[in-house]
């Protein structure tokens, strides 16, 4: 916890704001405040974490390289654009044609990086290795998880009457670490994966990091096979607790989310708030709720797709 401390995150937040979005918050069903995120440049919250590896630790000749499954890509892609680097991008064969789109048009270079994410960054850790690139991992180092915390000290400042639980969608687990981090103690933080992909549901019930079998419609944002050692550290003394979503939720709150309130998340994006709307949390009366939405890099086409169903 010392490494991602709420002082960590209160620095990365001085030196990230002029490069981010402050994503706005709207109340929904007069009782719940969902956190806009998807608005934020390239289209996740992944920039946060990334301009600040950028700022905190200067980049070699060689550049910036990161793992991804797209998000991370897209926003490691833009920070090294503005801050006049490199950046090289290993992605995993599922990721999809519009976050490889993205990632090229921020003037990366892409690599395919094999089969899952983690055969991604198995390639793009030879990579580091050959090269002297600086890594930008995607969720397992302490300025990762310190700059998307920057996400909870913002949502705090924007939220007047407070809140009591907020829920998370968790991939690799840098999100949810970070603003657990921040909130500790104040705040209920709940982590939402898919059936298919619980990586830190895994962890937390082993006492340790282990290896999951990944399967699920969200695979390209909430696909990490493990968790790392920092992620599994801050979460099993920081959240409160990690619920399981079907696939068939995840769509169905990409559906509702779409015809109630015109946003077009991805699924990663949507795993969150299908975790209130197919009751897999269920708050109390008077509960002061918040839910993340993360991501919007969905693919048009699986998304009127979905809506069609």
């Amino acid at each position: 916890m010392k490494l991602v401390s709420p002082a960590n995150i209160e620095r990365a937040e001085s030196l990230i704001r002029p490069f981010i979005r402050r994503t706005p918050v709207l109340n929904y069903a007069n009782a719940i405040s969902l956190k806009l995120e998807y608005l934020q440049h390239g289209g996740s919250f992944k920039p946060r974490g990334a301009h600040y590896n950028l700022l905190a630790k200067p980049a070699p000749k060689a550049g910036v390289a990161a793992a991804s499954g797209g998000n991370h890509g897209i926003a490691v892609a833009l920070a090294a654009k503005a801050h006049g680097t490199r950046a090289t991008i290993f992605v995993p064969e599922i990721a999809s044609p519009a976050k490889i789109a993205a990632i090229r048009a921020a003037g990366a270079e892409l690599r395919i990086g094999g089969a899952r994410y983690d055969d991604a960054l198995a390639a793009c850790n030879t990579f580091i290795a050959d090269s002297g690139a600086l890594s930008v991992h995607a969720f397992d180092s302490a300025e990762t998880i310190s700059g998307q915390g920057t996400l909870a000290l913002e949502w705090d400042a924007q939220s007047d009457a407070g809140l009591d639980t907020v829920l998370v969608a968790v991939g690799g687990g840098g999100l949810i670490a970070g603003m657990a981090a921040w909130w500790r103690g104040s705040v209920k933080v709940i982590g939402v994966e898919p059936e298919g992909s619980r990586a830190l549901h895994a962890a937390l019930r082993a006492g340790k990091p282990v290896p999951v079998d990944v399967n699920s419609v969200a695979a390209d944002s909430l696909g990490a096979k493990q968790v790392g050692q920092l992620v599994y550290d801050i979460a099993d003394r920081a959240v409160d607790k990690v619920v399981l979503v079907s696939d068939a939720a995840i769509l169905a709150a990409q559906r509702t989310l779409w015809s109630d309130l015109r946003i077009a998340a991805e699924p990663g994006g949507a795993a969150a708030f299908a975790a209130f709307q197919s009751g897999a949390y269920k708050p109390i009366d008077g509960e002061r709720l918040g839910i993340l939405i993360c991501g919007a890099n969905v693919e048009l086409e699986k998304l009127a797709d979905c809506i069609r169903t």
